[in-house]
């Protein structure tokens, strides 16, 4: 059994760890609140967008968008993979990972070419260490992503799908469901789906184009997609923070148990230490 030094400095240790993760908890709780505010915020706008769009689909069926016409033949596949800056999020980033990686596996299978365009330094480390085509990468997004941050990143993996060299563009990350559970997924970006692009009524809109048409549908595709990117990020940041303070939580409260059961050993060897020294001292006045 460790003598009582020891056992005071692990319990000191511990004391001073769960310090750190009840901190850590806490900025955690608040950056999350802010982190779906903004995912709040968004969605009326990806919503908005994704009606426009579905109407102007459907009103100018004379000209198809390079994002609405579906290939023959996939060759190349793109992946935006959506991970965190920061560990110490459970099991968030792993969960979509193993995801990813699996789909890979069966496209690899397949003789199918992969690129990826990583947001997020963890996916990022993830992708290089397993020797992944980089198409594209950003990190460092912060606690307040923004569009513009984006879209250099997320162009590169839209032009090589128009100039033909992806055929087909998917999306991966967390999305937010409530604050104990995010659920990792994995969706089809490019082309652009018939069910992704319903807007939820029968008819349709048909408008008057300035200056012409294929300017119009062009732009607003563009920022169609760029919403939906926007859209999972905040998702993504939402789950990352909600996954962070659960995992804080629960490291705080193992922390308070190890205490506990240190404190118990500690009261064990001190009690034993006593009883050893009153019978040294019994002996030693009994041999007196």
């Amino acid at each position: 059994m460790p003598g009582s030094k020891e056992i005071r400095a692990k319990i000191k240790s511990v004391e001073n760890t769960r310090k750190i993760t009840r901190a850590m908890e806490m900025v955690a709780a608040a950056k999350m609140r802010k982190a779906q505010e903004r995912m709040h915020a968004a969605r009326p706008y990806a919503e908005k967008i994704r009606q426009v769009a579905a109407h102007l689909a459907r009103a100018n069926p004379e000209y198809k968008h390079p994002y609405l016409v579906k290939r023959d033949e996939i060759k190349n596949i793109g992946i935006i993979l959506i991970t965190s800056d920061k560990g110490l999020c459970g099991g968030l980033n792993t969960n979509v990972l193993r995801l990813a990686t699996t789909r890979m596996k069966e496209w690899d299978s397949k003789g199918a070419g992969i690129y990826v365009t990583a947001i997020g330094n963890k996916g990022l480390s993830f992708m290089t260490r397993i020797g992944a085509k980089i198409q594209s990468k950003l990190t460092g997004l912060g606690d307040t992503p923004h569009v513009e941050s984006l879209i250099g990143a997320v162009k590169a993996m839209l032009d090589a799908y128009v100039a033909g060299e992806v055929d087909a563009i998917y999306i991966s990350y967390n999305h937010f469901i409530n604050t104990m559970k995010q659920a990792p997924t994995f969706e089809q970006l490019l082309p652009l789906s018939a069910e992704n692009m319903q807007s939820g009524s029968e008819g349709h809109w048909d408008y008057i184009y300035e200056p012409d048409a294929k300017l119009v549908v062009d732009e607003l595709l563009l920022r169609y997609v760029e919403s939906l990117v926007y859209s999972a990020v905040t998702e993504n940041q939402a789950s990352e923070q909600s996954s962070r303070m659960v995992a804080m939580k629960a490291a705080s409260d193992n922390a308070k148990s190890v205490i506990g059961e240190l404190k118990l050993v500690y009261n064990k060897a001190r009690q034993a230490a006593i009883t050893k020294e009153i019978s040294e001292i019994v002996g030693g006045a009994a041999a007196v």
